[in-house]
């Protein structure tokens, strides 16, 4: 009998999620057309507000040449001889010769600058359409795609309502052939068959303690959380006089009693850690960052820093010379682009060069 071991009990954990409402793809999807609603109203807004504008600054350059063209007119009409006396008593300058000058000079040059604010709404018009049909597009397409996701969540919970009833007369093809429109790999999907085939080797005992851990008010990721804790405990409880862990469950079972969701890390991540495994370096490591405020998803986008020997005198190195955890948390490619020794060198070389490494932002390291 197959055991229900922390990597059948992550796929498991991984396809009930799938059977749920909050179903991480169902849930995908509804944030994605959620962000494409919200696009659609705003660019919506944006036409709206940018076709106001054309339309104004159309009607404002046919109204200058219009009213330009009349103006100059009219004072190559004028005669300051007719004007004289009244003009020399009321002390006004009137040029009507200059004024003419004037208009024909900074008339086309105004025209010219509302064409030119025209032109760029006309410009940005056509993006914000563009961003808007995109919107609309996602829409109608993320409508297709939920249906489509709907009916193979369908096919999946009758799957393994026949499976869990002891009646399933569906063949492999079939269970590995829709977990591939899941995005499982071979060999998920190869293993999930099996567990469906033969429920009695794990399935039955996943559901049971699902059931007995089951409280009201609780998610069904809440209790898949539980479950996962659960099984760890009573393994643990058990010992390992009959049950020998694989490497990969060791490290599993490590991330999680310091902190981690082992879920946060994919599949390679775990075999990269796995390479390079030294308990010693990543307890330390790990404890370290907790020791100095830094946030332990640190890790999760850099899974070499779990057992980079250098990551804690890295760290003071940096806070040494007057950098912030949180600068550090949030440009963590620092850590990982260089040693310790290059590290020293470049702050060296900032030094030098006469530049405080506290003010230089760690991105330009």
């Amino acid at each position: 009998m197959k055991m229900l071991t922390a990597e059948i009990t992550k796929l498991l954990d991984k396809l009930y999620n799938l059977r749920g409402e909050d179903s991480v793809i169902l849930s995908k999807m509804d944030s994605e057309r959620a962000k494409a609603e919200e696009t659609k109203e705003r660019t919506a807004s944006e036409k709206t507000t940018l076709q106001d504008k054309i339309t104004n600054l159309t009607e404002e350059e046919r109204v200058l040449a219009e009213e330009g063209e009349k103006l100059v007119a009219t004072l190559s009409r004028i005669k300051t001889d007719d004007f004289k006396i009244v003009l020399e008593k009321l002390n006004v300058d009137f040029n009507p010769d200059k004024l003419s000058e004037d208009v024909n000079r900074l008339l086309p040059k105004t025209i010219e600058k509302v064409q030119e604010e025209k032109k760029s709404a006309e410009d940005g018009l056509i993006k914000v359409e563009a961003e808007m049909n995109t919107a609309i597009a996602t829409i109608e397409e993320l409508a297709i795609r939920k249906d489509e996701a709907l009916s193979n969540q369908a096919r999946l919970n009758e799957y393994f309502d026949l499976a869990l009833n002891g009646n399933i007369n569906i063949t492999r093809d079939s269970i590995t052939s829709l977990l591939e429109k899941f995005d499982f790999t071979e060999d998920e999907r190869r293993e999930a068959a099996k567990i469906m085939m033969f429920p009695e080797d794990a399935l039955y005992d996943y559901e049971n303690k699902l059931k007995n851990i089951e409280q009201p008010g609780k998610s069904i990721s809440e209790v898949f959380a539980e479950a996962k804790e659960n099984f760890d405990e009573e393994e643990t409880d058990e010992g390992t006089e009959n049950v020998t862990l694989s490497p990969r469950e060791v490290l599993i079972n490590l991330l999680t009693e310091v902190g981690f969701d082992y879920l946060d890390f994919t599949s390679n991540d775990i075999d990269k850690v796995l390479s390079n495994y030294n308990e010693t370096d990543l307890r330390r490591n790990v404890e370290f960052a907790k020791s100095k405020d830094l946030k332990l998803d640190l890790f999760v986008d850099n899974v070499e820093l779990l057992y980079d020997k250098e990551l804690e005198s890295k760290v003071s190195k940096l806070i040494e010379i007057g950098k912030e955890p949180f600068d550090i948390y949030l440009n963590p490619n620092i850590l990982v682009k260089y040693n310790k020794e290059t590290l020293e060198d470049t702050i060296d070389r900032l030094k030098s060069s006469g530049l405080d490494p506290k003010k230089v932002p760690l991105i330009a390291y």
